[in-house]
């Protein structure tokens, strides 16, 4: 039997208001495989972000267990890499440097850091920006600093909170590609919450479909499409078809839904 390599058991977290719990997430369990990328998929307020943060050892959970690799997460997990929807770049600080943090705050040696993020820096399309300040840099080109920042220690592990989701659609594409990218040559093991049914599909291996509030697991689909992905296979039936049954399940859920109660077709096939 294979090991999970990140073993989601029972967890929920519950925040106390004025008005009473709240139920962020309820009772989801799930066990992710060494080397996959997985997307985590759902409306606002489903917990899709809280369980990443969970998973971090960012947030505490109310219940339930997390392990990466055997080890519990009781605590902030240091053995990853995180990308939030903001770069959150020092702007004081050069792209280069803004990478070389990862030497200063874990011990690193700073050439073989140096060395690496020059690597990754290449790999996205940003050889010849290392001495730019991210204030000269576009969105795209920020968010691309982040994820080298975020892999450039070489973790087994890749957190991504919504990291394209302020971007242009353009933008988006070709950031789609260029994780795609890192993935195949890296063999990271992803997990990645988005918004977009499409981007989703696109990426993953898998990807987990949540219910809206309280959280739960809703369904899980295994993407069986040919890598590498190009866009074309975007117009593909079998890729419409794994878009339509989980678009069918934010209908049934009241998610997608115009005044009339029929199912919206949202043109950027995003749920919120």
């Amino acid at each position: 039997m294979t090991v999970p390599f990140l073993s989601i058991e029972g967890v929920s977290k519950v925040y106390s208001t004025r008005q009473g719990e709240i139920f962020a997430v309820d009772d989801v369990s799930l066990d992710l495989p060494e080397h996959g990328f997985i997307s985590i998929l759902g409306p606002s307020g489903c917990g899709k972000s809280t369980l990443l943060l969970m998973s971090a050892g960012l947030v505490s959970r109310t219940a339930g267990a997390i392990t990466i690799s055997d080890t519990v997460v009781d605590r902030p997990y240091t053995d990853l890499g995180i990308v939030f929807q903001d770069s959150n770049l020092l702007d004081w600080r050069r792209v280069i440097d803004n990478l070389l943090i990862q030497a200063e705050i874990r011990g690193l040696e700073r050439d073989t850091i140096r060395e690496r993020g020059m690597e990754l820096l290449d790999m996205v399309g940003l050889e010849g920006y290392e001495h730019r300040y991210p204030h000269e840099l576009s969105g795209g080109m920020r968010q691309r600093v982040s994820i080298c920042r975020a892999l450039v220690h070489d973790p087994p592990l890749l957190l991504m909170d919504e990291p394209f989701g302020a971007l242009d659609a353009l933008t988006r594409d070709q950031l789609n590609l260029d994780l795609q990218d890192i993935w195949l040559d890296s063999r990271k093991t992803i997990l990645f919450v988005t918004h977009s049914i499409t981007e989703a599909v696109f990426l993953s291996d898998t990807v987990i479909v949540m219910t809206p509030q309280p959280g739960r697991v809703g369904q899980v689909f295994e993407i069986d499409l040919p890598r590498p992905r190009e866009f074309a296979i975007r117009e593909t039936p079998e890729f419409g078809s794994y878009t339509k049954r989980i678009r069918g399940l934010f209908e049934q859920w009241g998610v997608l839904r115009n005044r009339a109660g029929a199912a919206n077709r949202v043109s950027n096939d995003e749920v919120n």
